[in-house]
C-alpha cells in the first residue's frame, strides 16, 4: 500500500498540529544527526561527540 501526496500532507498537517511545529523542527534535527553519526560509524570514522 502506497501512500500519495494528498494523504502525506495530511499526515503532515495532523503532526504539526498535535506536536507544533519547535517539537518537529527537534525531532528533525534529531533525526538529521543520527543519521549523521550512523553514516560515519559504518565508514569507520571516529566521532568527535559531545
Amino acid at each position: 500500500m502506497r501512500l500519495g501526496t494528498t494523504e502525506m500532507i495530511l499526515i503532515l498537517v495532523l503532526a504539526l498540529v498535535l506536536f507544533g511545529g519547535g517539537k518537529i523542527a527537534g525531532v528533525g534535527k534529531a533525526l538529521g544527526q543520527s543519521i549523521r553519526e550512523f553514516r560515519s560509524e559504518v565508514k569507520g570514522e571516529k566521532t568527535s561527540g559531545l
